[in-house]
């Protein structure tokens, strides 16, 4: 037993860690030119597009000795996260590259389980100004990137194009257009939006913050929420849960309650997410096909915020295969890879540039609306944090409170930081 030990300690040192993947028989692969093929394994949610597949196809034409295997995750976000800790949390080297929900960069990194991705970057040249600045502020942490940008998402306007004649720039534009078009065509409320204590309203409440010029964790991961620019936000928001504008049960909703209620034609303005463009345009769910436009949320006294959705992607601290995990994520998430998702996958890229390409837009003509690209244009990630759950429970319950006049948008903003500062991993 010691000397088959030994055998095995032996055979590890001399081992390439760039080699080999093998066949079923236990044989080393190898590529026409004779090189050893490196296997590398990618994780991700289950896509029934098809595009993880065309992703790697294109892919491993371009790199013979790098073969990628997809492998298919839960679609539910909890239990994918719960998957790749249980895994990373044990050393696991099984996967190579993964994706990540925008708001895990911090808790991975905090926790060791990612590569920075710095010296790949500088090392092949790559200008993070060419993505959208919202998912690179929320890969990074501790002033290292953790992740790259795969697809976005964010916080936007709908409308009605027969009820509204002119978008609202700024919310106190929205709440005098939502007192005065409540009631046309048939419409119960002037505005929709998600404000029961769950993650959508720390979305819309970082929307408010921002948009006032607002900030509840910055760069240097320092909590700076108690502002008389968050306060302002915060009253704002409640203003508009407490107007006779929106549902009595505005409280109950959530994106499912929201966009019902709009594309049954309840509503002349709600913000959601970029779904709701397809869901109100589908003749067999709503009323108003061909009377919905899309324009950036209103804005505060510091402009139009837009709360981060999408995902990124990562590479396992354990992976065998570093350089190979970046070869593949390298080419995911630039633009051969984004233009590949954005056509097959119908994800909104989260590089500017690819929104001119006349393949993606005829794919996805709601992806040439300057209204949507001005909406992501606003992006701001949430908090940036290694315990970002604790975090968002703490702000909706507050909100929650400031909502239901239990405490002032003062009180709530002093609670929030204390609270935060408080429990903050750093």
């Amino acid at each position: 037993m010691v000397i088959l030990t030994l055998l095995f300690l032996l055979a590890a040192c001399n081992s390439n860690s760039t080699d080999t993947s093998t066949d079923e028989e236990g044989n080393k692969k190898e590529d026409s030119e004779g090189q050893e093929k490196v296997t590398i394994v990618y994780a991700a949610g289950k896509d029934p597009t098809g595009s993880p597949h065309k992703q790697i196809e294109a892919f491993e034409k371009t790199h013979p000795n790098i073969n990628v295997e997809y492998r298919e995750m839960p679609t539910d976000t909890g239990a994918q996260h719960d998957a790749y800790v249980t895994a990373l949390n044990a050393g696991s080297s099984e996967i190579d590259v993964f994706e990540m929900d925008v708001i895990w960069p911090a808790e991975f990194a905090q926790a060791d389980y990612v590569l920075p991705l710095d010296r790949f970057i500088q090392q092949d040249g790559i200008n993070l100004e060419d993505y959208n600045q919202g998912p690179i502020s929320a890969a990074t942490f501790n002033g290292k990137l953790w992740a790259m940008p795969k697809f976005i998402d964010a916080g936007m306007l709908f409308y009605r194009t027969d009820i509204v004649e002119e978008v609202p720039e700024t919310w106190d534009d929205l709440i005098t257009q939502a007192k005065e078009l409540k009631g046309q065509e048939g419409t119960k409320f002037g505005y929709l939006m998600q404000a029961k204590q769950y993650e959508g309203l720390v979305c819309n409440a970082v929307e408010f913050i921002a948009a006032y010029g607002g900030e509840i964790i910055n760069d240097n991961g320092e909590v700076v929420i108690n502002s008389e620019d968050s306060i302002q936000g915060i009253k704002k928001l409640v203003e508009i849960a407490n107007s006779d504008f929106v549902p009595n049960n505005i409280i109950t909703f959530t994106e499912p309650e929201s966009h019902t209620s709009f594309i049954e034609g309840q509503s002349p303005f709600i913000r959601n997410w970029p779904y709701q463009y397809a869901l109100a345009n589908d003749p067999e769910q709503s009323e108003i096909v061909d009377k919905v436009q899309v324009a950036p949320l209103p804005e505060g006294d510091a402009g139009s915020a837009a709360a981060l959705g999408g995902w990124l992607a990562a590479i396992n601290k354990h992976s065998e295969h570093p350089k190979e995990a970046w070869e593949f994520l390298k080419f995911m998430t630039g633009p051969e890879g984004q233009k590949i998702d954005a056509i097959i996958g119908g994800h909104a890229p989260t590089i500017p540039a690819l929104y001119e390409d006349e393949e993606i837009i005829e794919a996805n003509p709601f992806f040439g609306n300057e209204g949507f690209q001005e909406a992501l244009n606003a992006a701001v990630s949430r908090p940036v944090a290694p315990n970002y759950a604790e975090i968002s429970e703490i702000i909706q319950i507050q909100v929650s409170k400031a909502i239901a006049g239990d405490i002032t948008a003062d009180e709530a903003v002093e609670n929030m930081q204390t609270e935060i500062e408080a429990n903050l991993v750093k």
